[in-house]
């Protein structure tokens, strides 16, 4: 079934050119069926980018999917359009009194600072907090999901000694959880970020369950309130060439940055990317939409709480 997006999205015609099949609002009204009412809250500074690698992961179904775009008042991105803003992204205020299946929130650029230290960091607590009574099952990624450990469990994160920057292996805890329905007993993630959160706070919190985690990266993926809520530390997200430009755009601007670890092809910028995480990423994502959304969410929306 096709991905239900907004009229006239750049990722539509992006993810058209890869063979993926999307829809607009205007064809999907012709067709009888309830569609899984997603709400994406992008707090990426690359608005289109981020949008095109989630579409791309939930469009990977057979199930009808309908996309919102959720901003907050209380930042202006700087690197998009105010025309993409003002035409594809709804501010939370407008949007709080609807329900929707699923919600994803992204990772931020702003992991260095101390949460309240965010100037935003007031609504993104109220969003948090909206999501547990108007959505079936939010998926926090990167610095969401620090946020909203941090939130709603109290688990502090850590500066780390340099960057986490690279592809990495990663293991399930729980096999026979249905998250990882289809994983092999080994999986790899990328991670860029400069922060972390421990194991063993993680493991203090009865209302947690750390599902993956890898040697080198530490934990990857946490579960609570019986898949209502997902936190996930790294980016299956991203796109082959995404930390290729991170890296380039760091040295470039003679920023310290480490070559990213088991990416390149013999570790050698110039020979390419080694993708071998785009697989995993897809199965991620619609386990989540089938065993946690679709599965679990009410025919009524209205019945969410």
């Amino acid at each position: 079934m096709p991905l239900n997006l907004p009229d006239k999205l750049p990722a539509i015609e992006l993810l058209k050119e890869e063979n993926i099949f999307v829809i607009d609002n205007s064809r999907a009204t012709q067709q009888d069926i309830r569609p899984l009412r997603i709400v994406i809250l992008n707090l990426m500074p690359l608005k289109i980018t981020t949008e095109t690698d989630l579409v791309r992961l939930l469009s990977n179904t057979p199930l009808q999917v309908e996309i919102s775009f959720m901003k907050i008042k209380s930042h202006t991105s700087k690197n998009t359009p105010v025309e993409h803003m003002q035409t594809f992204y709804t501010d939370f205020e407008k949007m709080r009194g609807e329900k929707y299946d699923g919600m994803i929130i992204t990772g931020a650029p702003v992991e260095q600072l101390d949460f309240e230290e965010v100037t935003y960091w007031d609504e993104i607590m109220e969003i948090f907090d909206w999501a547990r009574t108007h959505v079936t099952s939010t998926l926090y990624i990167c610095w969401a999901a620090q946020a909203g450990l941090y939130h709603h469990y109290g688990v502090p994160k850590y500066a780390l000694d340099k960057k986490m920057f690279g592809i990495f292996e990663h293991r399930p805890l729980d096999p026979l959880h249905a998250i990882f329905r289809g994983f092999d007993d080994m999986f790899y993630v990328p991670h860029s970020r400069h922060t972390e959160v421990r194991k063993e706070d993680i493991l203090k919190v009865p209302e947690l369950t750390l599902l993956s985690e890898s040697e080198d990266a530490g934990v990857h993926l946490v579960v609570a309130r019986g898949g209502r809520e997902f936190f996930v530390t790294g980016h299956s997200e991203y796109s082959p060439l995404t930390l290729d430009t991170e890296y380039r755009r760091d040295v470039d601007k003679g920023l310290p940055i480490e070559i990213p670890r088991n990416y390149y092809v013999d570790n050698d910028p110039d020979k390419g990317v080694m993708v071998r995480w785009r697989a995993h990423a897809n199965l991620l994502f619609s386990n989540w939409l089938n065993y946690f959304v679709y599965q679990e969410t009410p025919y009524n929306i209205n019945d969410i709480k």
